[in-house]
């Protein structure tokens, strides 16, 4: 049965208590309004509402339910768009006090356009570190962001309002990016369903200042409603020439396979990982036997590459210091010091530093293209530590170590490209939560989607207690 809040329901069971007329579209958006409304203030996961937008939107979907003509996939759903990706009508101020909020904003991108073509009903954007520069969520523009789980955590970033949304029950999907982990890190940070699909399957417009790392996924609590979300938002567009081809999957089709029989790589600190916490180490050596129970062969094994770190933070660094000299000395005042930090030592790297961190990375991806060939998925811990205190802009010395260091399995995958996810696993003895992360074949993201639907049906997505 779904809950009795429908704001604590899944897109799955919203639509189908749509289908039975047990429930209507401007139910379901009242209860989660309502919800944002009561949690908004202390969470600061939502950077702007439009409350009135997506009642009238609701309505709209009320009566193509009441004729039996459903828009969409999602015609009826609640979703929010993180504040990096445009958004028509709505100001995308990519979480700075430099982007001037005065502009025409008639622009969707491609995956908000989807999003809408399948009738769900856009409550807003989320909150995101300026330009996305951090694992944390917080900016001189709109504050501290906060973990439904304790609100003294940070939920991560940069994607960590669309996670506490989530988490918190303001709204079922939430539309996020990765380009070093900015979905999973959040997504384990608040106990949500995370994924990155492969690079190019959901187009982007415009695309990242900080390259070809940059993913856009989504944010849920079931793996069904991932799935649902993919089908959606998988589509080619013109605009985004890196965009891969449609590949005409249903990603809900085999979602219940499971894993037996499937090889899988267990790797708890892929061979380099100084310092994973006890309580993220023991709840993920306990998630692998889980998946051995359900009939995998697990091998411990390490894929067999150094740590990343530097090729995914000089390259980061770079596009910090590309974004930075689109500013004016007037803007660059206004930016948050950890951004500031990041285009300072970006501004360190020759164009040969450069080739030759792109070199590296190929390398990279050749081996992991190679290393797959062995194995069906690759399992990691999401992030070595659960969620800390959430802490001002500026509140730490910018440093490769402690921009990332505390999140070692997530920027690999960034630089391969491949599809990954984060999938929760456990609760610390501090009841945070801890995830899983699971690391497909490039472009199988269905079979990512399909391991972690197996593990959630031995261990469901639990929910916070700040809801």
């Amino acid at each position: 049965m779904p809950p009795t809040d429908l704001a604590d329901c899944t897109a799955t069971e919203l639509l189908a208590l749509y289908r039975a007329g047990q429930a209507s579209p401007v139910q379901a958006t009242q209860a989660v309004l309502a919800r944002i409304e009561r949690l908004n203030p202390s969470l600061r996961a939502f950077c702007h509402v439009a409350g009135d937008e997506a009642l009238t939107s609701a309505r709209a979907s009320e009566a193509r339910w009441q004729r039996g003509a459903p828009a969409g996939a999602l015609d009826g759903v609640p979703v929010s768009i993180k504040d990096l990706i445009l958004a028509k009508g709505w100001p995308t101020l990519r979480g700075s006090r430099t982007v001037d909020p005065a502009q025409p904003w008639d622009v969707d991108a491609p995956a908000t356009a989807r999003l809408r073509e399948a009738g769900a009903v856009l409550l807003g954007k989320t909150s995101t570190p300026e330009f996305g520069c951090k694992g944390e969520t917080n900016s001189p523009l709109t504050g501290i962001t906060r973990n439904p789980w304790h609100l003294a955590k940070t939920p991560g970033g940069s994607s960590g309002g669309a996670a506490a949304a989530v988490a918190a029950g303001m709204g079922p999907i939430a539309l996020g990016t990765d380009g070093a982990g900015s979905v999973r890190i959040p997504a384990a940070f608040c106990g949500n369903f995370g994924l990155k699909p492969s690079f190019g399957r959901v187009p982007a417009y415009p695309l990242s200042p900080f390259g070809s790392v940059a993913h856009i996924g989504p944010h849920t609590m079931s793996v069904a409603d991932a799935a649902l979300a993919m089908n959606v938002l998988a589509q080619p567009d013109a605009r985004d020439w890196t965009s891969l081809p449609a590949d005409g999957r249903d990603y809900l089709a085999g979602l219940e396979d499971g894993v037996r029989g499937l090889r899988i790589a267990w790797s708890p600190t892929l061979g380099y990982a100084r310092s994973v916490h006890p309580e993220v180490a023991a709840a993920c050596e306990r998630a692998v036997a889980q998946l051995a129970d359900l009939g995998a062969i697990v091998e411990a094994v390490d894929p067999g590459f150094e740590d990343p770190l530097e090729i995914t933070t000089g390259l980061w660094f770079v596009g910090a210091w590309t974004i930075w000299n689109t500013l004016s000395p007037e803007q660059q005042a206004l930016t948050d010091p950890d951004f500031a930090a990041e285009a300072q030592l970006g501004a360190e790297f020759s164009a040969l530093d450069v080739q030759r961190l792109q070199l590296r990375r190929g390398a990279l991806g050749s081996h992991m293209r190679q290393f797959m060939q062995q194995y069906d998925l690759l399992v990691t811990p999401s992030v070595a530590v659960p969620a800390f205190d959430a802490h001002e802009p500026g509140h730490l010395a910018l440093t490769p170590e402690s921009m990332l260091g505390w999140t070692p399995f997530s920027y690999p995958f960034n630089l391969t490209q491949q599809p990954a996810c984060t999938i929760p696993c456990g609760l610390t003895a501090g009841g945070l939560p801890i995830g899983l992360q699971i690391v497909g074949p490039m472009f199988d993201d269905a079979l990512v989607l399909r391991a972690a639907r197996a593990f959630e049906q031995v261990q469901p997505i639990p929910r916070p207690p700040v809801r």
